[in-house]
């Protein structure tokens, strides 16, 4: 038996943004989930940072996973904290990875630090998404990844056309984008992102679970861009995430531009 066992307990701690818990999963004896106020954020294995036991992490990863040859060691700037899972994920399958976290609420990370340490090689700076992409670099980073949330919803500050272009911006040569939201049926909010990462993006792909067109119930849909068409792996990236223990399908080039049905991208300042 792993040690403590079932015997952990919660932990509870207050943040920015509300109540964060700390769960023990039974199944695993270093396993937790991250929750604010009751909402699941992540789940940290820390036996075994290679676990990513929700759909969405693992589709993000299979973007990481597919821009570069494994292996390789990749510079990336991850847009939202939680309980670092990505980031630990690719310390482990690409070591010598460059990384850096941004994340708003300093609480939050006192208590993953605390109690579910990352690892020393990835950087951590307290600060809004929009103003650190709008302030950095051009051409620093091989992946944006963009997972910021104020409760279940993305902010408009990172939802922009405004926004999208800075990241852009920040990528080098081949770079990848990979941002997740969420969204109800008949996903009105993703064709909108969509759209919008179209607007500063010279290819995008959409991943999602096809039952989340026909359900009546929210789930995540994943986006990925590159700058040039061409730019993303869509072959592999469709049989990857057809192959999940929760499948999903890519909607891509004129079947992705069918789907939006006109969509328009979204202004800054706009909802």
């Amino acid at each position: 038996m792993a040690p403590h066992g079932n015997r952990r307990a919660t932990i509870f701690a207050r943040v920015s943004s509300g109540t964060a818990t700390l769960e023990p999963d039974p199944a695993r004896g270093q396993g937790w989930t991250v929750c604010v106020d009751g909402v699941p954020q992540s789940y940290v294995d820390l036996g075994d940072p290679t676990v990513l036991a929700f759909e969405y992490v693992r589709r993000l990863a299979t973007v990481l996973r597919l821009c570069a040859p494994a292996a390789v060691p990749l510079r990336v700037l991850h847009l939202g904290g939680g309980g670092l899972t990505l980031p630990r994920w690719v310390s482990a399958t690409r070591p010598g990875s460059s990384q850096t976290v941004v994340e708003r609420d300093p609480l939050l990370l006192a208590v993953v630090a605390k109690h579910l340490p990352w690892p020393a090689s990835v950087g951590v700076e307290v600060a809004d998404a929009r103003e650190f992409v709008e302030a950095g670099d051009p051409q620093s980073y091989d992946v944006v990844v963009t997972d910021v949330f104020e409760g279940a919803a993305m902010p408009a500050s990172v939802a922009g056309v405004g926004f999208a272009r800075a990241a852009a911006r920040l990528l080098r040569p081949g770079g990848v984008l990979a941002m997740n939201l969420t969204d109800v049926p008949p996903l009105a909010y993703s064709r909108i992102q969509a759209a919008t990462l179209r607007a500063a993006f010279g290819e995008v792909a959409m991943i999602a679970p096809p039952g989340l067109l026909r359900g009546r119930k929210a789930g995540n849909v994943v986006l990925a861009a590159a700058a040039v068409p061409g730019g993303l792996p869509v072959a592999g990236l469709a049989a990857a995430v057809a192959r999940d223990a929760e499948p999903a399908r890519v909607w891509h080039g004129d079947e992705l531009t069918v789907f939006l049905g006109g969509a328009k991208a979204r202004l800054d300042g706009y909802a």
